[in-house]
């Protein structure tokens, strides 16, 4: 098995969720690191793929809903730094793959499948290999005690349960 690093300067972890029931909040993890290794990562069949997400690397763009997602309201950031995914089956599907995997948040482990597209294999000028890869799921929040929100005064609450997460990897041999 070759093992793989993540290019954090080629990749993110974004999210998307329902604001006040007409929008959307968009956001990232800044700060994260994955262990991946396989026999060919051109055959994502043969990888074990763990994740580790620092929760105080949430980035909105607002500070002050930032300050409140790390607070204990949400992701209690002090008590639970880190979000986690380890892959537990990988199935081929065509191209692309379902990854199904113990994803824990706050404390809570649930099992989550991602849809992932292989976007191919490539060189860089300095001869590196590099993999692409995009995944994409779905979570209910509340599924993983992330439960505060607020009654709207027109009907409604102010956050959704359904929080759209998108993973862009590339991936380099590790040294």
């Amino acid at each position: 098995m070759a093992n793989y690093k993540v290019d954090s300067n080629h990749s993110s972890i974004e999210f998307s969720i329902k604001h006040m029931m007409v929008s959307k909040v968009k956001g990232t993890f800044d700060t994260y690191d994955a262990t991946v290794s396989a026999e060919d990562l051109a055959d994502l069949t043969t990888a074990n793929i763990a994740f580790t997400i620092e929760v105080a690397s949430i980035n909105t763009r607002n500070s002050d809903r930032d300050n409140h997602l790390r607070s204990a309201d949400f992701f209690n950031a002090e008590a639970h730094p880190t979000i986690t995914f380890t892959s537990t089956n990988i199935v081929r599907d065509g191209d692309d793959y379902q990854v199904t995997g113990d994803m824990t948040i706050k404390g809570v482990t649930k099992p989550v499948t991602f849809e992932v597209e292989y976007n191919g294999k490539g060189k860089t000028p300095d001869g590196t290999e590099v993999y692409g890869f995009e995944a994409e799921t779905k979570i209910n929040r509340e599924d993983f005690d992330l439960t505060w929100n607020a009654a709207l005064e027109t009907g409604g609450v102010l956050v959704g349960k359904d929080v759209k997460i998108h993973v862009a990897l590339e991936l380099n041999p590790a040294a």
